[in-house]
């Protein structure tokens, strides 16, 4: 079996999530950012030798996830779930603010939490992500203080997106802060605040969002050009909100004209677009690392106008402690759930359940595979029928075979498809 020694074989073997610590620890001096169109966002390495490029392993999600290095979570603990993972509490609901829950892709619950860390907790900044303005279709990481700067950025952002980059910024903060971002941003975090005790204690609250994996550049570059818009022109792209779950819309021409496509429609073609290899590897997209993790109540979905509900996982005893007090100052309306009722609402958590098959297809292969610890793959796999367990592991490997991902790859070799990314 190959191994994995450094952060540049991470890269090299796909297996990079474009999550942005390693830029965050070893600097900008020796790591920046690309965007690279077709794939996502990657570390490219400015320097030949450097002991930090071993050291990032030790956080890296592309290299390895232990869903039990959660210390915040030891009531979690005792009521784990198969898929879904450990949880304290399982609300719907969604934000009492109706500007906040209208703008955002659901209920607006993580934007709703933000809004009361800040306005109530006296936390000093929300670290997320939100447009880029120079690029409407790739994300950047932002700072938002208060309520008015996370209504301009509420929304999904189906795009590559490296919230960790800016960690540095909630280090040095005189105040604690909040987090925001992906299920494999959110375990970056939770394995450099063991490293960082200085971020460790600068960590207000830790939020993420049920994912799938975000759609590479040329996703929303595509969608671009079915709305025959050309994407110089574009001022601003929403892919969701300002309704349930809303449209995608394209500003352009000086914000003189508008398009737009059903979400159907939209998420339908982004999901034809390359995600990050490693993404299809995930068993964690509902975020079991997080205080709190929040995605669409999709079973409660229907075409008659609801202005969003989201389902309310709470993971950490601090993360049921800030809600409790959120719930207490009338920033939401939420009632009980369930972990039945989570799988009803999120298809994506089944994914859990064949991810060994891709590995063991990987091993195989002689293909490097990431590390994932607690998570019972296996007992999740072996509930799977045999045709399933026989499908997943011949898909699997027949990809890996016709996409060339059977041996390592370097990047970066021309910069013709690659856009710098300058977020933090």
């Amino acid at each position: 079996m190959r191994k994995i020694k450094s952060i540049k074989d991470v890269v090299d073997w796909g297996l990079c999530i474009g999550c942005g610590a390693c830029r965050y620890f070893c600097g900008d001096d020796s790591i920046s950012l690309e965007n690279i169109e077709n794939t996502g966002i990657r570390p490219k390495f400015k320097k030949i030798n450097d002991s930090n490029y071993s050291e990032c392993l030790k956080f890296c999600p592309g290299y390895s996830i232990d869903a039990g290095q959660n210390s915040n979570n030891p009531t979690a603990q005792s009521y784990p779930h198969l898929l879904i993972g450990p949880t304290i509490e399982i609300w719907e609901g969604f934000a009492t603010d109706n500007n906040i829950r209208h703008s955002a892709s659901s209920g607006g619950a993580l934007s709703a939490l933000a809004s009361y860390c800040l306005e109530k907790e006296n936390m000093k900044f929300v670290l997320h992500v939100g447009m880029d303005p120079l690029t409407p279709w790739n994300n950047k990481t932002v700072q938002s203080r208060n309520r008015d700067e996370l209504l301009a950025r509420t929304g999904s952002r189906y795009a590559p997106s490296s919230p960790c980059e800016g960690l540095r910024l909630i280090e040095e903060s005189e105040r604690p802060c909040v987090f925001i971002g992906k299920p494999c941003d959110v375990a970056a975090v939770s394995a450099l605040r063991k490293h960082r005790p200085k971020l460790n204690a600068k960590l207000g609250l830790v939020l993420t969002f049920f994912c799938a994996g975000p759609p590479c550049a040329e996703g929303t570059l595509a969608l671009l050009n079915q709305l025959k818009v050309n994407p110089e022109a574009v001022n601003e792209i929403r892919y969701r909100g300002n309704g349930w779950p809303g449209n995608f819309k394209v500003t352009y021409n000086n914000r003189s004209e508008q398009k737009s496509l059903t979400y159907q429609e939209s998420w339908g073609s982004l999901v034809k677009h390359p995600r990050s290899f490693r993404c299809h590897l995930c068993p964690d997209g509902l975020g079991e690392l997080a205080d709190i993790s929040c995605g669409d109540a999709w079973h409660l979905y229907g075409d008659n106008g609801d202005a969003g509900r989201s389902l309310v996982l709470v993971r950490t005893d601090q993360g049921q402690d800030l809600l409790g007090r959120a719930m207490a100052a009338g920033y939401f309306e939420l009632v009980r759930s369930q972990s039945s009722e989570v799988i009803r609402a999120q298809p994506l958590a089944q994914r859990r359940a064949v991810v060994f098959g891709r590995l063991m297809a990987m091993k195989a292969l002689l293909i490097p595979v990431p590390k994932f610890i607690d998570f019972s793959l296996h007992k999740a796999w072996m509930a799977n029928p045999l045709s399933i367990r026989i499908r997943t592991i011949l898909g699997t490997s027949k990809r890996l075979l016709t996409r060339g991902l059977w041996h390592r790859k370097q990047l970066f070799k021309s910069n013709k498809t690659t856009r710098s990314q300058n977020n933090s």
